[in-house]
């Protein structure tokens, strides 16, 4: 029983270290959907050029998501009116270029990884725009809104069908939720400012996406823990090319490094310690910053994408994520190796245990992260009772 009881904790103590970025992550999602109208959406990042890029990049930075709450927010700023690319651009700044993740990749790996995924997330988002051309064309995107719209509609009418017969389920009554406080939102916004109606709609809307998407976390966090106790450091250093030519090693090295990822169901944040551990094993510098940016495509990501967009607009974006990450992953570690700035010597003994429950700044976050949730639940509920 050791084993498996060392490896909820692993899973327990991961989602403890990204639970205030979860929290933080859904309230921006809410807020979108809430506070931006269709209309500033559409003017913000309704058109894929370099300034809504740049904007979509630097708001995404400054969100500070989980991967689960980045696509959450995303999907409510194309449903809001976003282009696609824009909305791609945010999540991977979200989860790619936010101040807690480069905290802990520098504590746990060193600054030039630090530097290696800025620089790599960067391009990345170019390399994005420069794949989504060819691979998500107008009729997709439309594919995919239209796909957004009806699943909104089935769920608000599911909700009205269950209310009939006297009850509903949480995730039908979310979607519905949503709907309504995104129509109660604007009404008041024509009748007068009323912020708490818009608070409460921002509420209804965070209940929602955590009750889309607990399952999928819960499972991710487990299987990463799981995968943190059981699977020996051996095992991992049979997936990665050792000998033969250079280009060859660091080119299987970027493709496994985030099929690995796509595997391990790793969260955000919580994927720096894997990483930790990939690193100590003999991957590759570029294969280590490849998997880094493949959290947005893990199984239970790439299940949401189905729910969210249908199945042929969920495969596309799949594909762009995963061509934009191992470029991009190539071309850092050419450059790195080219200016000598990829560590050499011995590997550094992983990290990945180093995830534990301690008072430090994040049990202050995530008490006040808690206590934001509570507030928002409790707004939620109030709500309820008094329909």
């Amino acid at each position: 029983m050791a084993p498996l009881w060392l490896s909820i904790y692993h899973a327990a103590a991961m989602f403890w270290e990204t639970l205030w970025a979860l929290i933080f992550g859904f309230t921006v999602s809410g807020v979108l959907q809430v506070f931006v109208s269709k209309e500033q959406m559409a003017r913000w990042f309704g058109r894929t050029t370099f300034g809504s890029m740049a904007l979509a990049t630097g708001l995404g930075a400054a969100s500070s998501s989980c991967s689960y709450a980045a696509a959450a927010a995303a999907r409510s700023a194309i449903k809001q009116g976003a282009a696609f690319v824009p909305a791609l651009a945010f999540m991977f700044a979200s989860t790619n270029l936010v101040v807690e993740l480069g905290a802990i990749l520098w504590v746990l790996m060193g600054p030039i990884f630090v530097l290696a995924e800025v620089v790599g997330a960067l391009l990345l988002v170019l390399l994005v725009w420069v794949f989504a051309r060819f691979l998500l064309p107008k009729p997709i995107q439309d594919e995919a809104r239209r796909h957004l719209e009806t699943a909104a509609e089935e769920g608000a009418a599911c909700h009205h069908d269950h209310g009939h017969h006297g009850g509903h389920s949480h995730h039908d009554h979310a979607e519905h939720s949503e709907h309504t406080g995104h129509d109660h939102t604007h009404h008041h916004h024509e009748a007068g400012n009323d912020w708490m109606v818009r608070f409460r709609a921002v509420a209804d809307a965070f209940v929602m996406d955590w009750s889309m998407l607990w399952k999928e976390m819960a499972v991710g966090f487990l299987i990463a823990g799981f995968l943190a106790t059981l699977v020996p450091e051996d095992w991992w250093r049979t997936l990665f090319l050792q000998g033969g030519p250079y280009w060859l090693q660091s080119i299987e090295n970027i493709i496994v490094g985030p099929l690995i990822a796509v595997a391990s169901f790793v969260c955000s944040i919580g994927n720096i310690p894997l990483a930790s551990l990939l690193w100590s094993s003999g991957i590759s510098f570029g294969g280590v910053v490849s998997f880094i940016y493949a959290d947005l495509i893990v199984v239970p990501l790439l299940l949401i994408y189905r729910k969210y967009y249908g199945v042929r607009a969920a495969w596309r974006i799949s594909i762009v994520l995963f061509l934009s990450m191992i470029s991009a992953g190539l071309v850092v570690d050419i450059a790195f190796n080219l200016l000598h700035l990829v560590p050499e010597g011995p590997r550094p003994p992983n990290a990945i245990a180093m995830a534990t429950f301690s008072w430090n700044y994040t049990t202050w976050l995530n008490l006040a992260a808690i206590a934001l949730a509570g507030w928002l639940v409790y707004l939620h509920r109030r709500r309820e009772n008094s329909r």
